[in-house]
C-alpha cells in the first residue's frame, strides 16, 4: 500500500509517465489512467472512474488534465490535484518546447512525415478501446444502444454541439428516472 508521504511522488510519476508516452491526447490516455489508477492501485473504483471521466469530459478544458485533477483531488485534495495536473502537463510542455526549438530542422523530412502517418491509425485504436470499455461499464445494451448512436449521428452528421447533447441526455435521464420511480 502506498504511504501518505510518497503518494504525491507516485501519483506525479504515474501521470508524468502517461503524459510522456501517450500519443493522441486525452482519450488515448484514458485506458492507461484506468489501468494504473483503477486496476493496479485501486485508488478509485471502476464506477467512480467512469463518473469522474464523464465529469472531466463535460468540464471545459483538456480531458487528460481534467481527469488528472479530479483523480488527484479524490486522492489528496487540492495538493493531490496540483501534483497530478503538473504530472500530466509537464511532459507535453517539455516535448512541445523541444519540438519548437528544432522543428524547422525536420519539418520537411519524409521519414518524420511517414512516422506521423503511421501513428494516426494507432491513435484511433487507442481512442476506440476506452469507448467500448465505457460502453460496457455504462451498461449499453440492445435496448439503449440507440442513445449513443443517435447522439453520435447528431454530432457528426448534423453538426449539433456536444453541449446540447449532454444537456438533453441529462434532462432525459432525469425525466426517465422520475418516470421510473413513479411506476
Amino acid at each position: 500500500m502506498t504511504t501518505q508521504k510518497n503518494i504525491y511522488f507516485e501519483a506525479f510519476s504515474i501521470f508524468f509517465k502517461i503524459g510522456t508516452f501517450t500519443i493522441g491526447g486525452g482519450y488515448a490516455m484514458v485506458p492507461l489512467i484506468e489501468n494504473e489508477i483503477v486496476t493496479k492501485r485501486q485508488w478509485v473504483a471502476k464506477e467512480d472512474f467512469i463518473d469522474l471521466l464523464a465529469i472531466a469530459q463535460s468540464s471545459p478544458g483538456i480531458l487528460a488534465v481534467n481527469i488528472s485533477i479530479f483523480i488527484g483531488y479524490r486522492l489528496r485534495g487540492i495538493r493531490g490535484s496540483m501534483v497530478t495536473a503538473l504530472g500530466t502537463i509537464l511532459p507535453s510542455l517539455l516535448i512541445i518546447l523541444a519540438i519548437a526549438m528544432f522543428f524547422h530542422n525536420f519539418k520537411e523530412n519524409e521519414w518524420v512525415e511517414r512516422i506521423f502517418k503511421g501513428i494516426r491509425p494507432a491513435v484511433v485504436a487507442l481512442i476506440a478501446a476506452p469507448t467500448f470499455s465505457m460502453a460496457k461499464s455504462a451498461r449499453i445494451n440492445r435496448y439503449n444502444i440507440w442513445i449513443p448512436i443517435v447522439s453520435a449521428g447528431l454530432i457528426w452528421l448534423l453538426g449539433f454541439s456536444p453541449i446540447w447533447i449532454i444537456i438533453a441526455a441529462g434532462v432525459g435521464g432525469y425525466v426517465w428516472g422520475r418516470f421510473k420511480t413513479r411506476h
